[in-house]
């Protein structure tokens, strides 16, 4: 494991990232598009970069999901199926990206995020009333939660969008209970693949309790927010999120793209 020396600029700047990413993250989901960034420029591999993001960002998925649960948009009894099959998929998920490619995913997942941004900008049926469920929670929870979950832990980027979508769009859920509910699922699935990261000693703890920290507040005032502002706030942000996730993800995997749109120098 590499060792980093930690200043106390260093530290500040840990800190104030992973209360920007918590507080993004409990609105919308991907605030690993701003720790991530951060672990890898403080220099650790990338290895240590995914293991020490799961640990920060357990911390912030955990603050907003309680503030839900307190403020009773949660009922955790009628999660225990959801919880359960999230974290076997997200188990699965984990081992078999020891063993195969992500790069089929990290094309095609910008399409279907795309897409998604796209659904949450355009369909009038997004909004915070619930609906008639299209299927059943017993049938949601090994479909989207398994599934949704064996993804966040094989390659990650927008499982969140993911978990929001299943709950808006299958089981009638309005946005800010969607976007509740989630947060649960996001805590489950990373508490999977952390655990995993933990037993392999790839976890930096003293960068990921720093940002822990911040995740903790960060996620307790986004919570504050969707609770307050509900679709208004909601609705922008993941078409935000989903649009800059395939930008990174597209930019990243097809370098043609980023020579054609002049970012790069010749």
């Amino acid at each position: 494991m590499s060792v980093i020396e930690l200043s106390a600029e260093l530290l500040i700047l840990l800190f104030v990232t992973g209360l920007l990413a918590g507080m993004v993250d409990a609105i919308a989901g991907g605030g690993g598009l701003i720790a991530l960034p951060a672990l890898l420029a403080t220099g650790m591999p990338p290895t240590q970069a995914l293991a020490t993001n799961k640990l920060q960002g357990s911390f912030g998925t955990f603050s907003s999901s309680l503030y839900f649960i307190r403020n009773d948009l949660i009922k955790l009894g009628e999660l225990k199926l959801m919880i359960a099959c999230t974290f076997v998929g997200a188990v699965a998920g984990t081992l078999v990206v020891q063993r195969i490619s992500t790069q089929f995913l990290a094309g095609i997942i910008p399409l279907l995020l795309i897409g998604m941004a796209l659904y949450f900008l355009l369909s009038p049926t997004i909004s915070d009333e619930h609906r008639n469920a299209r299927i059943t929670p017993w049938l949601f929870s090994l479909t989207v939660g398994f599934g949704v979950g064996f993804y966040d832990g094989f390659f990650g980027p927008g499982a969140g969008s993911f978990f929001a979508i299943g709950f808006v769009g299958l089981l009638g859920f309005g946005l800010t209970r969607a976007t509740a509910h989630t947060k649960v699922l996001n805590l489950t699935s990373n508490l999977a693949s952390l655990s995993f990261f933990i037993l392999s000693g790839h976890v930096v703890w003293s960068i990921g309790l720093i940002m822990g920290v911040g995740q903790l507040i960060g996620a307790r005032f986004g919570a504050r927010l969707v609770l307050k502002r509900g679709v208004r706030l909601i609705r922008p942000m993941i078409v935000l999120v989903c649009i800059l996730i395939s930008a990174k993800l597209l930019l990243e995997n097809y370098p043609a793209l980023l020579a054609w749109s002049g970012l790069t120098q010749h």
